[in-house]
């Protein structure tokens, strides 16, 4: 098995971040314009590529208030059914830090480094959003290949 890892810092509180992180206006401020509930423990996330529309489901597993948040993909790409996303805060000095897995890959096919890189961005785009109160969604996101 194969895992995502990246760790960010933002001068936000861990209820801010927290928020941004639960909450159908939070994640759309930061990951997809195209975030909605489907039912009270799955969230959809949607966006336009040159093929059309694409995205997957999240299936909430467990949140604890201001330190984890934690998700199963049950719909989307092959590659990502079944692995799981977990947002891990601590406070620490002044930064809320993030620790971000994206785990259970079964293998590091090229569709991982592009996600790696995808999620590096949309993590930037969390920051921004919790200190700033904008950040940068799909489809304002940054552009890293033909995939998107």
């Amino acid at each position: 098995m194969a895992d995502i890892l990246h760790r960010i810092g933002a001068t936000a509180s861990p209820d801010a971040v927290y928020t941004a992180l639960t909450t159908i206006d939070g994640l759309s401020g930061w990951w997809t314009e195209k975030t909605t509930r489907a039912g009270d423990d799955v969230i959809r996330f949607r966006f336009d590529l040159p093929q059309g529309e694409d995205g997957f489901d999240m299936k909430v597993l467990e949140t604890v208030p201001g330190k984890l948040v934690h998700w199963e993909v049950v719909a989307g790409p092959e590659e990502w059914i079944g692995t799981h996303v977990r947002f891990e805060l601590k406070q620490q000095d002044d930064y809320t830090v993030v620790l971000f897995r994206h785990e259970g890959w079964k293998e590091p096919v090229e569709f991982m480094y592009h996600c790696s890189t995808k999620w590096a961005t949309f993590l930037l785009s969390l920051k921004e959003l919790v200190e700033t109160g904008t950040g940068r969604p799909a489809p304002n996101d940054v552009r890293i290949s033909n995939w998107h």
